[in-house]
């Protein structure tokens, strides 16, 4: 017995440590498992607001225990958050949380859907971000996603009734699911849809409570349960030796960049849920009670059901392939299906399992992780068989049309390798997120294809085809190309086959900030990602600023080569913004793409096409002081942005936070919360607030509540709470306008809070001592002024401030009055000490 769950626990954790590309090889155990989910024909949805909202107990639970096809609504991709794992903000972190959740899917076996909603950050009330996602558009894509999936059972994350009580998106997620429930099946909502999809009736909607609904656990705990209806969700998978609270826990840690690494437990664990919508089970541990979940739910599915029993029981763990008379006998069945979805859905499921029983291996490679339009692409193609099952492959088509068509007998374990070509057609769409592709909104993303709306990923538009022949009946495998390397450290690396331009460029500084009206050269970066390029590149600028040259030629020879190119930028002499674009020409086309790499470990390589436009800001500013040391927290690009506007700013492990480091520097800044994830920070206080008291100036931003590493923040008491602005137009009071810090070395007025984007800030301090000054008051609307959004206290000869101000989001915007004010923090206690500058003239 032992030895029959050793191997399926090693591949399985294997499994999660790979790249995410990699043909997926289940053992004999795992297809045991998908033979069982064939014979299983329900479904359900789970819903919620964001990546990481989702509970991944609840899921695998549904889907390896109850064996039940189930699938994760997110209705935004996480964009508005923060990033503990690099600099990426806004919509490119939105790519790297949608690739966390399609991880996360692959652990705990669900399927992954969103919306077009665009997550711009807190709210408040759901009021707010259904004005700002545009409620009819969410709810179209809530009901798409109902009619496409056909869910028998719908879960909320969130409770519909907690208006104003809770995260805004949270709350609309539920308000939306519970419209949508009725919606779906109403052939007047959303007529157009019925081109591709029928409507839909779930029978059930549940609302899935947990401790923090109640505030505690002992609160939820003493809670009236009565009408909850309880699931033990705390089994032991044999087959894949874990719990399945440690597959949960695996699947909640693909979320890296929120930094929710998750211990998995062992043993009993209930889950409640409460019924908010449909028919009521009478057995509370069962919800799928009174819905038919067999075969005999499919109008010609019986003689299915029954075969399918028949492979489940006799399956021979020691030769899976012995299953696969049976399991292409019922392919065929499946193939002669009235009802569409079903068919289409067990079509899938079912030819994984044969493949994975013969132990076929379909692979297409490209010669290069990256082609053009207009271009041909080497390939190389292998197919073997390691069963003794009787296979042929009969043909492989690739995606432009060709066809090969040299039949071969795929004989027991022999490798066939063979060469091809794939053209690439001048109007193949770039590989990029298809909801990046054009312009949205604050709250929308632009997708006009209604096909492409609720996927995860784009569809990858270069395939190969495999048509299989197994018993005289073809089985088709579609398999994109991919690109695979060895690396000498990791092994086998796998990369997605990616479509791009001919020719990228982009401008070295996404914003480019000129503090004073003195020329700046600017590089811009030019890629060829073809052989043989030849042209010119100009930049497109604002009315008022001027570029030398006009234009430069450029000549690149070989794919991959790059080359820089200096521009001259001339700023007015006023304040004023605009943006730069470079624009390459080749030929008689323009080419404008800035492409993104994206390469972390534990999702896959990313390419990004995007417009390529760099911000460029002429700042009336003056400063004081000259070196800061910036102390880095969960990243940001305050260090670059500081340097922009003309200070020199040297990056602090804490482990070099000493007096005589610390001494040299005119400022200490320490990163958004730095105080929550740099545990070194907790012995190092002590030389910070003596490097405040012997006249420096120590800047804190945001941190979050919960999780300090030290019990004294500030050198006075302080105490942070959950307050926050959300409206980054909130009018914004001088409470005292007179300090220096609002006159020195800048004029600080109503304008400088002009343009703000996202939020005017977080986890506002709402107890401080007397010590301490604030200088701001703000609200949201309906709401109490906070004034704990920027508090300065002298301490000693120096100053020390805690700013919840979200500077981190302003500064890649290119805010002009964010610099402004930064500048004064840094400057304070500064008025009368000249500048080296200064000295020098």
């Amino acid at each position: 017995m032992f030895r029959s769950y050793v191997l399926p626990f090693i591949t399985f954790m294997y499994c999660f440590s790979i790249q995410a590309q990699q043909p997926k090889k289940p053992t004999s155990s795992e297809l045991y498992e998908a033979i069982e989910k064939l014979n299983f024909l329900g479904s359900v949805l789970y819903i919620a607001a964001h990546p990481d909202d989702e509970n991944t107990r609840l899921i695998s639970h549904m889907s390896n225990g109850v064996k039940a096809r189930t699938a994760y609504l997110s209705l935004t991709r996480g964009d508005g958050g923060q990033n503990l794992i690099g600099p990426e903000l806004r919509e490119l972190l939105g790519v790297i949380r949608t690739q966390e959740l399609v991880a996360a899917r692959k652990i705990d076996g669900g399927e992954q859907f969103f919306t077009r909603a665009n997550d711009f950050g807190y709210s408040k009330h759901p009021d707010e971000t259904l004005a700002i996602w545009n409620k009819d558009d969410v709810l179209s894509d809530v009901v798409w996603a109902i009619r496409k999936f056909q869910p028998d059972i719908i879960i909320n994350r969130f409770d519909h009734r907690s208006s104003g009580s809770t995260h805004g998106h949270h709350t609309s997620s539920a308000m939306l699911s519970m419209e949508a429930f009725d919606a779906a099946a109403d052939p007047t909502k959303y007529p157009d849809q019925l081109k591709y999809v029928k409507v839909w009736q779930p029978k059930r909607e549940f609302f899935n409570p947990s401790w923090w609904f109640y505030g505690s656990q002992e609160k939820f705990d003493a809670a009236d349960k009565t009408y909850f209806y309880e699931l033990e969700v705390g089994n032991f998978y044999p087959a894949l030796g874990l719990s399945n609270s440690e597959i949960a826990a695996l699947s909640r840690s693909s979320h890296q960049s929120q930094g929710f690494g998750n211990t998995g437990s062992r043993g009993s664990e209930t889950e409640y849920l409460e019924l908010i919508k449909g028919d009521s089970p009478t057995d509370q541990t069962n919800i799928f009670e009174g819905i038919d979940t067999s075969w005999n739910r499919v109008k010609g599915g019986q003689p299915i059901g029954k075969l399918l029993k028949s492979v489940q029981e006799h399956y021979d763990f020691n030769n899976p392939s012995a299953s696969i008379p049976q399991l292409v006998e019922a392919y065929q069945r499946i193939q002669k299906l009235e009802d569409k979805h079903w068919k289409q859905v067990k079509s899938e499921a079912i030819k994984n399992v044969i493949a994975g029983c013969a132990g076929l291996y379909l692979e297409v490679a490209a010669a290069s992780n990256t082609a053009t339009p207009n271009s041909t692409v080497k390939l190389s193609l292998e197919a073997i068989n390691r069963s003794p099952q009787h296979i042929k492959l009969a043909s492989v088509v690739l995606s432009d049309g060709t066809t090969i068509k040299n039949a071969r007998d795929l004989k027991n374990n022999v490798s066939h390798q063979f060469k091809s070509e794939v053209n690439i057609a001048q109007n193949t769409p770039y590989s990029t997120p298809y909801w990046l592709d054009s312009k949205g909104t604050l709250g929308m993303y632009n997708v006009a294809d209604q096909n492409l709306i609720g996927l995860p990923e784009t569809p990858r538009s270069v395939t190969a085809t495999f048509n299989v022949s197994i018993n005289g009946v073809i089985i088709p495998y579609v398999r994109p190309v991919i690109y695979k390397t060895n690396d000498t450290v990791k092994g086998e690396i796998y990369k997605p086959f990616e479509v791009i331009p001919v020719v990228s460029a982009h401008i070295s500084e996404p914003v480019i900030i000129f503090a004073d009206d003195q020329q700046k050269d600017i590089q811009v970066i030019v890629k060829a990602n073809r052989d043989n390029l030849e042209g010119f590149v100009q930049l497109a600028h604002p009315k008022g600023w001027n570029v030398y040259p006009e234009k430069q030629k450029v000549a690149l020879l070989h794919k991959g080569e790059k080359k820089t190119l200096i521009f001259t930028i001339i700023p007015p002499k006023n304040q004023s913004e605009g943006l730069l674009t470079p624009m390459v020409h080749i030929g008689d086309e323009v080419f404008t793409k800035h492409l993104i790499e994206m390469d972390y470990d534990h999702i896959p390589f990313q390419i990004i096409s995007e417009p390529s436009e760099s911000k460029i800001v002429r700042l009336d500013i003056q400063k004081k002081g000259d070196n800061i040391g910036y102390i880095e927290g969960a990243g940001d690009v305050v260090p670059e942005s500081l340097r922009q506007i003309g200070y020199n700013v040297v990056l602090i492990k804490p482990e070099d936070i000493t007096s005589e480091n610390l001494s040299r520097f005119d400022a200490i800044v320490v990163g958004i919360r730095a105080y929550n994830t740099l545990d070194a920070l907790k012995f190092k206080q002590a030389q910070l607030f003596e490097f405040v008291n012997e006249g420096g100036n120590l800047i804190v931003q945001y941190n979050t509540s919960g999780g300090l590493v030290v019990d004294d923040l500030a050198p006075y008491p302080l105490e942070l709470s959950r307050d926050r602005v959300t409206d980054e137009n909130s009018e914004v009071k001088f409470l005292n306008p007179q300090h220096e810090l609002l006159n020195y070395p800048n004029k600080i007025t109503q304008m400088d809070f002009e343009g703000w984007t996202q939020e005017r800030g977080l986890y506002f301090p709402d107890k401080w001592s007397e010590e301490f000054t604030p200088l701001l008051s703000m609200h949201d609307k309906g709401e109490l002024a906070k004034e704990g959004s920027l508090l300065v206290a002298k301490y000693g000869k120096g100053h020390y401030i805690y700013t919840g101000l979200s500077f981190f989001r302003e500064f890649p915007e290119g805010v002009a009055g964010s610099f402004r004010l930064f500048a004064n923090m840094l400057s304070i206690g500064k008025k009368n000490i000249k500048t080296e500058t200064q000295l020098k003239q």
